[in-house]
């Protein structure tokens, strides 16, 4: 399935956590796993499984690519020197992040509208259910796989999905 338009989820704009563009273009022809992240959920530490695909995977081109919200719960209070410095110094996070956005409602930045209309394994589409719901875009730009958020990054279903789009 494609998403909802036809157009790649890495065709929007979104700024970087610190400034200026994330530039999404970049990863055209990469393999990105999509992941809204959070600094003070139970799910937090995600991020060392996280991290680890990002080590393991980057060298044959995949990148995770954390897009901070404070939808749920207000659990992503921080500023974006915040985050930072709380992923970095906590999880030793490499991969990018961009700026802190809605992924559901009204004002849902154009990514997530590109990301919602793909269902997982479930059948699940539609809005994010919570922190770490995770979209794997294959390297020709299409979303290929939607993980629930209790899905663990290092887990059997998001590896193999993840090094399919690796060949």
């Amino acid at each position: 399935m494609t998403t909802t338009n036809g157009s790649s989820p890495l065709d929007v704009e979104i700024g970087a956590l610190q400034g200026g563009s994330a530039d999404l273009s970049q990863y055209a022809g990469k393999a990105v796993l999509v992941v809204n992240v959070a600094s003070k959920c139970g799910l937090t530490p995600q991020y060392t499984g996280l991290e680890k695909l990002q080590e393991q995977y980057a060298e044959r081109g995949f990148t995770v690519l954390g897009v901070p919200c404070n939808q749920f719960l207000g659990q992503e209070p921080g500023s974006a020197e915040e985050i930072a410095e709380f992923c970095s110094a906590t999880y030793g996070v490499t991969f990018p992040l961009t700026e802190k956005v809605e992924v559901n409602g009204d004002d849902r930045h154009p990514l997530y509208d590109r990301l919602t209309g793909f269902a997982d394994a479930e059948g699940h589409s539609g809005d994010i259910r919570w922190n770490f719901e995770k979209f794997l875009i294959g390297r020709d730009g299409q979303v290929v796989a939607r993980f629930s958020p209790q899905t663990e990054p290092e887990s059997a279903e998001v590896v193999t999905a993840v090094e399919a789009q690796l060949g």
